[in-house]
């Protein structure tokens, strides 16, 4: 874990660790358990894979998010939040709530432009439900796998 020295004060260091554009944005995505690093890209559109890369090992070195490398080829890699990544949640349960009194956005003008809802957003269930359950068990890698075999 990272340490963050600027002046001691709990806040700083948070928002060192969460104060830029992509990091709160990767806790929404992996909300709803773990994903593959290109399902992170297409939620996160128009992150680069560079950036995702770098943003997930910065988290990874802040105990955030666990990285599970399942092998083969080509790579299977899922991200998930940790129990120090789940605290978060309630922070950004606080942010979309402030975004929606500020009319940053709404849930509509996702639906609109993306065709969906995210797959955690109140229209669909409350983050409050997902903070109360465990994050759901991945399914085995077998009928999660979308690998082609040839016999």
């Amino acid at each position: 874990m990272k340490r963050r020295e600027l002046d001691g004060c709990p806040i700083t260091g948070v928002l060192q660790m969460l104060g830029d554009k992509w990091s709160m944005l990767v806790v929404r995505e992996l909300v709803t358990g773990p994903k593959r690093t290109m399902e992170l890209l297409t939620g996160l559109d128009p992150i680069s894979s560079r950036t995702l890369v770098g943003r997930l090992r910065d988290m990874e070195q802040d105990g955030l998010v666990e990285r599970t490398d399942f092998g083969g080829n080509p790579p299977h890699i899922e991200y998930e939040l940790t129990a120090r990544g789940k605290l978060l949640i309630p922070l950004l349960e606080s942010l979309r709530r402030v975004g929606l009194t500020l009319e940053c956005n709404e849930c509509e003008d996702r639906k609109q432009r993306l065709g969906a809802y995210c797959e955690y957003c109140p229209k669909l269930e409350s983050f409050e439900e997902v903070e109360r359950e465990s994050v759901p068990t991945a399914p085995s890698r077998r009928s999660r796998d979308d690998s082609i075999v040839l016999l």
